[in-house]
């Protein structure tokens, strides 16, 4: 039984939490991983290797008889890796390039939205900045400026008033402040309620959801502060009703499916459905086209059902024979930063650790090994993902085992899970 061979793209705390999961399952002998980290060095199963490029990806999984490549990074989805493994018939479970402007392009997504009767806010979209400098004057605030390319989750800028809003107009499209990914904007509604975020693979036929997770997206307590890629998640999501949950399904989740079956769509992977919920309903705020991080480090521990197994089947386009089992527990995932992170950040600390951890799984993000010793290497850096029967619990044993791990600058936020905010 135990006989496929993967090879997983990416190196940060998402694919650290996939290699785990992947290794768990008795389908699975070998697991390569590009370009990995040390987690996954030491994950059981698996093995570092250093690959970057898609022709370097395609050559080794052709050479070593991959059984599946797995891709993380959304860089390489809007690369086409997905296209060019199709044609060399190498299996992946990844979305091909049209289906992957879903993210690439938030300008695709809304008119994708709109088309297909997904609820998402009101909004327009400009590559002339003067066109949308003029647009300013006829709109309500506070109002939402996105750049529409891929900006590493930091290209939205929330504006309270007009001036505000000009600002975000001239740092996007005229200083670059996110470089090409601000060539085309979006101004949308301001939106008012709670953000909940929704993983799903989908195989093209059937769009299968995880549960939800709560994200906390800025760097200070209290969401308070600059944005991040994620400073913590917990799931289920405290705040999501079963009811809300239904009207995601009925407004979001379905017309994205009948969406993405009439634009015949070769879509064979993951959507992340970022939420807001307010007292009008549920609205899609943006789809992101591959596992969320740091989400997917505090989903994974709670799936009780096979992953490789899973991702065979969207490749094999079954999903709508696959019911996943969940374990009846919280997860609560804490992400511990680099001092001066999500700006200038140092790297080169050494991560000790002053025990074992009683009752979490440690996610590496951005830590190398070298002699003999952990060292920093990225602005988060690992994550202490803990189980509990409630969420309280849960909360409790990730910030204990966290206080089990030191480094120089090392900052994470003691509020992640709370429901206040």
């Amino acid at each position: 039984m135990n006989s496929a061979t993967i090879l997983l793209v990416g190196s940060g705390g998402r694919e650290h939490a996939l290699a785990w999961k992947l290794a768990q399952s008795s389908s699975v002998k070998k697991i390569y991983v590009a370009p990995g980290n040390a987690g996954t060095q030491s994950e059981a199963k698996c093995e570092n290797v250093a690959l970057s490029t898609v022709s370097e990806l395609a050559q080794f999984a052709s050479k070593n008889n991959i059984d599946l490549t797995v891709v993380g990074p959304e860089a390489l989805l809007v690369e086409g890796i997905a296209d060019e493994f199709a044609k060399q018939n190498l299996p992946i479970f990844a979305p091909n390039l049209q289906s992957a402007q879903l993210e690439g392009s938030k300008a695709f997504a809304k008119e994708f939205m709109q088309k297909y009767g997904v609820k998402t806010a009101s909004f327009a979209n400009f590559c002339n900045q003067e066109e949308a400098l003029n647009h300013l004057e006829t709109i309500n605030y506070p109002t939402v400026v996105k750049a529409s390319g891929l900006a590493a989750g930091k290209g939205v800028i929330i504006c309270q008033n007009k001036q505000e809003a000009q600002e975000a107009v001239q740092q996007i499209m005229q200083d670059n402040k996110f470089g090409e990914a601000g060539t085309e904007i979006v101004i949308e509604d301001f939106l008012q309620g709670f953000e909940a975020s929704i993983l799903t693979i989908c195989d093209g036929k059937t769009i299968l959801p995880f549960i939800s997770a709560k994200d906390h997206k800025k760097i200070g307590e209290g969401e308070t502060g600059l944005n991040t890629g994620g400073m913590g998640v917990v799931a289920p999501n405290p705040q999501l009703t079963e009811a809300q949950y239904q009207s995601f399904i009925t407004d979001i989740l379905e017309p994205t499916l009948k969406g993405i079956q009439a634009e015949n769509m070769d879509f064979v992977g993951v959507i992340f459905f970022g939420l807001m919920v307010t007292a009008n309903g549920v609205y899609c705020l943006e789809y992101n086209v591959r596992f969320g991080d740091p989400e997917t480090q505090a989903v994974l521990p709670l799936l009780e059902s096979d992953l490789y197994d899973l991702l065979l089947s969207a490749t094999k386009q079954e999903l709508n024979s696959v019911q996943l089992q969940w374990k009846k527990e919280h997860s609560c995932c804490v992400v511990a930063v680099s001092g001066g992170y999500p700006e200038q950040y140092q790297k080169g600390k050494e991560i000790k650790m002053n025990g074992g951890l009683a009752n979490s799984q440690l996610f590496i993000a951005g830590a190398k090994h070298e002699n003999d010793k952990l060292l920093t290497s990225g602005g988060r850096v690992l994550n202490v993902v803990a189980l509990g029967n409630t969420l309280q619990q849960a909360q409790e044993f990730a910030y204990a085992d966290i206080q089990q791990i030191s480094f120089d600058g090392m900052n994470y936020r003691s509020d992640i899970g709370n429901t206040n905010q």
